[in-house]
């Protein structure tokens, strides 16, 4: 029943593939080499295993086939194996032939995968092949902190099994495109995201982390002189001071404690319990106001890392429409002293427009109106600076909004702060508590000082 072409090829296929793995194997076990290159990894570690199962899948298969033909009556496939009659030239030309080729052609396949797949994790196809549905992620990206730090650094890294799980996820969302079936926005994806260990802390490790940072922020008021307002917060960044002790927020992440919780519902904004364990072995549990324990049976468990906090690292949308403002003016994109430049600002981006194009054209035309209709004499000598703050209004709407992914300002929580979101309130709300009342603390003074 072996005497089958199919069952051959199946145990030249399975030979072949096991060899090749065994050999990069053992190389690997050198050192020489390794599997963080994730493409080195799914053809040594994918690709040639399922070639392997493959090959020993078409074993029996041949087998079947061949009993199938004799049960026709029909003679064997092969009456007898090949002769390998190295006296014959022929035979001999026909070996060296498939000597040479066959190597040739597993290098041209090989390379042939590497290139598509490292095509594949470009910024470029990330973002610009599926555009209309990526069209936010990738401005905000292209806006945002880690601008050139590659997409798939943070959501793949190193290893062919995330590699694996990011292109089967991938596959799925081609799928969804396809179907037009996909969400719209676009979820966060804090779910099956890899541990912020293997990616944050490659560059950000939290016992580099150290003192404060001071950040002036500036507010406008909606009245004709844009009345400004200066806060000046003074941020406990902390880590790991000189002693080793871990300090001021970061001492969330500091290795000596573990910070475990449970969120009740799926974007992680309501948080139901926390459990803390110091490095001195103390353990305390804090039960959020009311909540049942069939509650906390059904949300999800895990450790506190950096995303818990920093849940949109690269991928940063103004939060609201008077803080975009409010930056824009402090930075000059828009004209801080243009009447009601702050309220009419403001009120331009409000409006749900139904694509770029109009938005930018209605844009251009409610702000130019109401300086050339209220303010003629402004009108004439202010030119520059109000095409500027057109611009800069502009600006903001098309790194903002996206009328057809649904995406605006407050569109996706973001965890740090608590003034536009919950975020630090999410477990600081004094509302968590031990059973003999003790709470988390919503003591202003223990992240920042506010003048």
């Amino acid at each position: 029943m072996l005497r089958n072409p199919v069952t051959v090829i199946g145990a030249l296929l399975t030979t072949i593939a096991v060899l090749l793995f065994a050999g990069f194997f053992a190389i690997e076990l050198t050192g020489l080499t390794g599997h963080e290159n994730p493409y080195l990894g799914i053809v040594f570690f994918i690709t040639l295993p399922a070639l392997a199962v493959i090959g020993l899948l078409l074993i029996p298969f041949g087998a079947w086939l061949e009993r199938r033909r004799r049960h026709r009556g029909l003679p064997p496939s092969l009456r007898q194996w090949p002769r390998l009659d190295l006296n014959h030239p022929h035979t001999r030309t026909t070996l060296f032939i498939i000597a040479v080729l066959t190597p040739v052609n597993l290098l041209i396949v090989s390379a042939a995968a590497y290139k598509g797949v490292e095509a594949m994790d470009s910024v470029g196809f990330c973002g610009q092949v599926c555009h209309e549905v990526m069209e936010p992620e990738y401005v905000a990206y292209q806006n945002g902190p880690h601008a050139r730090v590659k997409c798939v650094s943070c959501h793949i890294g190193s290893g062919a099994g995330w590699f694996a799980k990011s292109k089967l996820s991938g596959t799925r969302q081609v799928f969804a495109v396809l179907l037009n079936t996909h969400s719209r926005p676009i979820p966060s994806p804090v779910h099956d995201l890899r541990p912020a260990r293997e990616t944050c802390a490659e560059c950000h490790w939290p016992a580099q982390f150290h003192g404060d940072k001071v950040e002036t922020r500036r507010e406008y008021a909606d009245d004709e002189k844009n009345t400004e307002s200066v806060t000046n917060l003074r941020l406990r960044i902390g880590g790991v001071d000189g002693t080793g002790r871990p300090t001021g927020i970061h001492w969330h992440v500091a290795e000596e404690n573990v910070v475990e919780y449970i969120a009740l519902d799926r974007e992680r904004q309501k948080i139901g319990y926390v459990k803390l364990t110091t490095g001195d072995g103390e353990s305390r549990e804090y039960y959020a106001e009311g909540v049942t324990e069939a509650e906390l049976a059904g949300g999800e468990r895990r450790r506190m890392d950096c995303v818990d906090c920093h849940n949109r690292p690269s991928h940063i949308f103004a939060r609201s429409a008077d803080r975009a403002v409010n930056e824009a003016m402090a930075s000059g994109a828009i004209a801080k002293d243009l009447p009601f430049a702050k309220r009419e600002a403001v009120a331009a981006l409000t409006v749900p427009y139904p694509d770029r194009a109009t938005a930018e054209r209605e844009i251009a035309s409610r702000v130019s109106a109401f300086y050339r209709d209220g303010y003629p004499a402004l009108w004439t000598s202010r030119q520059e600076d109000i095409e500027r703050t057109v611009r800069g209004v502009q600006g903001l709407h098309s790194r903002n909004v996206f009328p057809a992914m649904k995406v605006t300002f407050g569109t996706h929580p973001d965890n740090k702060g608590h003034t536009e979101f919950p975020g630090c309130f999410r477990c600081h709300d004094e509302e968590h508590k031990t059973r003999d009342g003790k709470v988390i603390s919503q003591d202003c003074s223990t992240c920042h000082e506010v003048s």
